[in-house]
């Protein structure tokens, strides 16, 4: 059965070579290997090297993931606040996850008295070297849920958010539900 294959393989091969197009199909190909090779990097889960201020697509990733798992968590435990009933909670950020990588910076001065300054991410095995990951910065909190009517609950589920989250009250929202 292999050799089946790899002699159909050559046969079309052949037929490729006698052709007038050798050329272009040649070259579409390449094309089609390096698109391949050019959009399977954004596929990758690792964080790269960048400044403060990006926003890559895992961070998004991993920011999403945060925030489902805060307010997954935060819905546990208000709802075993007497009186609160059926916890729903929302949270939005004002910016995700920031990576702060280890950089070396080399400033090179010119026979014309020009002074210039590189600053390059240091690597170690292939992979840039996290200094610190900073967590995301919550905007704010909406807490929708049975008993918020209630003042002593509404005041009781505000103590826990800022215990839990260090929000100020400004940022939290509490609305009762239908």
């Amino acid at each position: 059965m292999k050799n089946k294959f790899w002699t159909s393989i050559k046969e079309f091969a052949l037929k490729l070579k006698k052709s007038k197009n050798f050329y272009l199909y040649v070259a579409i190909g390449l094309a089609v290997l390096i698109a391949v090779i050019y959009f399977s990097s954004f596929l990758t889960s690792s964080p790269s090297p960048s400044t403060n201020d990006d926003t890559t697509s895992a961070n998004l990733t991993a920011s999403e993931e945060y925030v489902a798992s805060l307010e997954n968590k935060l819905e546990n435990v208000i709802s075993q606040i007497e009186g609160t009933g059926n916890v729903d909670v929302v949270i939005t950020l004002e910016k995700g996850f920031e990576y702060v990588y280890l950089t070396e910076e080399e400033t090179r001065t010119s026979a014309s008295g020009n002074t210039t300054t590189s600053t390059t991410v240091v690597m170690v095995d292939g992979q840039p070297v996290l200094i610190e990951e900073l967590y995301p910065v919550i905007k704010g909190i909406v807490v929708v849920c049975a008993g918020a009517d209630n003042v002593s609950v509404k005041m009781n589920i505000i103590s826990l958010i800022q215990t839990v989250v260090n929000v100020t009250s400004s940022n939290i929202s509490i609305y009762t539900s239908k």
